[in-house]
């Protein structure tokens, strides 16, 4: 009986052994302990895969100034991986110095007055630039609905799980390109989205297609407003079939609801 007992508690420990091996708690997300390290130290190392356009799309940034930021040049805005990339505004270089102190009996030294060079005013009817380079391209955009089907979330400035909308389908439904422009992102490496596309219409928007089945675009790749650019698929297994859409101008996501016509 003795015998039996402990071959009984030896095969109950090795059953708990093996439970607590496959079954403990949920492994500690590199994903979230990524995103500890970004925002203590305000870098982010690049990865394989990574392109300027999703690392800012992920950082909620605008990637025109993540690439001042890191004095990367466009039109290619090429990194590479290990790169460490500054995710705020470097420090000014016109910071004001600390003004020294006088030694005791020593004569106070005024500096000399710079002279200080007057530009002239233009007046708000002849300025060009960027602010007018925006309204212009604004206007140029005519958005279409990427797919059809009822939208079953919407978009929310106050929740940060509502960057977007989401359109219901079934699986394999074509997802179209919703303006036309350039695809800067093709992959699954942006954690949340699924397989992603993120498309360049111009300088200030960009739009983004998520949770794909397959996806037939690369990176790099011209498409035209409506050209089909995936197969809708799930954020999950045994989920409802759907499409993520997002647009982002100058790096901040808009409703897509107030650019997309009425009528489908």
């Amino acid at each position: 009986m003795d015998g039996l007992l402990v071959i009984g508690l030896v095969v109950l420990a090795g059953g708990l052994t093996a439970c607590g091996s496959t079954g403990g708690g949920a492994p500690v997300s590199n994903r979230t302990a990524e995103q500890k390290v970004i925002k203590s130290t305000g870098y982010y190392k690049v990865r394989s895969g990574d392109t300027l356009y999703a690392i800012a799309w992920r950082q909620g940034l605008d990637y025109h100034r993540l690439a001042a930021w890191n004095g990367i040049r466009g039109p290619k805005y090429r990194i590479y991986p290990g790169q460490r990339l500054r995710l705020t505004r470097p420090p000014s270089r016109n910071a004001v110095l600390t003004k020294p102190k006088r030694a005791q009996g020593q004569p106070v030294v005024t500096p000399a007055k710079k002279r200080v060079k007057v530009e002239p005013i233009v007046p708000k009817q002849a300025k060009t630039g960027t602010a007018a380079k925006i309204g212009k391209e604004s206007v140029k955009l005519s958005w279409r609905w990427p797919t059809s089907g009822r939208v079953v979330q919407t978009y929310s400035s106050r929740d940060r799980n509502r960057k977007g909308i989401r359109i219901s389908g079934h699986p394999g439904q074509p997802v179209k390109a919703a303006e036309a422009g350039r695809v800067v992102y093709s992959g699954s490496g942006l954690v949340g989205y699924g397989n992603l596309i993120i498309i360049k219409h111009n300088n200030n928007f960009l739009s983004a297609y998520g949770y794909n089945r397959k996806i037939l675009v690369k990176e790099g790749a011209k498409v035209a407003r409506g050209d089909r650019i995936a197969d809708m698929g799930l954020p999950r297994k045994g989920a409802e079939p759907l499409l993520h859409f997002e647009i982002r101008k100058q790096g901040k996501p808009v409703n897509p609801l107030g650019l997309l016509p009425r009528n489908r």
